[in-house]
């Protein structure tokens, strides 16, 4: 069985790695902007669902950690769009040099992680949402969250 260092080894490996560094200017902040009002918009879901879940008062351990994990959605997807704002400003054919340099590698690396890291929290937090209601409404939503995890994981793996 293949061990986790194989992939390290395949030259396939590293062009892929080469290949999202030659992105081109217009490209990357085409998906700085996508990625960006996609954060805006599920950050925004993301804060209501941690509203309405404090306004209901749900209680339970389960309840308490979808609410971390809807905190942490949030908090992602803000830093993602932040970050990619920066980037569409540091990708601008007239921007500063300044401002290119600031905002290339650290802009990129933070808007994805951030990105990736709101859609789990946020698919975790509706998995274990239903729990604290009841037993099979707990089912379908830890159904329907993992399955969205799946997804979401054979979408970015197979994007990479």
């Amino acid at each position: 069985m293949p061990g986790l260092t194989d992939s390290f080894a395949r030259p396939a490996f590293y062009a892929s790695l080469a290949c999202m560094n030659a992105l081109s200017p217009a490209y990357l902040s085409a998906i700085a902007s996508q990625l960006g009002a996609l954060s805006a918009f599920l950050g925004g879901f993301a804060a209501t669902f941690l509203g309405t879940m404090l306004a209901l008062g749900v209680r339970g351990k389960t309840a308490s950690v979808a609410i971390g994990f809807a905190v942490c959605s949030s908090v992602a997807f803000i830093v993602a769009v932040v970050a990619s704002t920066s980037l569409v400003a540091a990708t601008h054919p007239q921007a500063p040099a300044s401002v290119q340099a600031a905002a290339s590698g650290g802009a990129r690396a933070f808007m994805t992680l951030s990105f990736i890291l709101g859609l789990y929290t946020l698919l975790s937090s509706l998995a274990l949402s239903g729990w604290s209601r009841s037993r099979g409404t707990g089912l379908t939503t830890s159904i329907a969250g993992g399955l969205g995890i799946v997804l979401v994981t054979l979408l970015v793996v197979g994007a990479g």
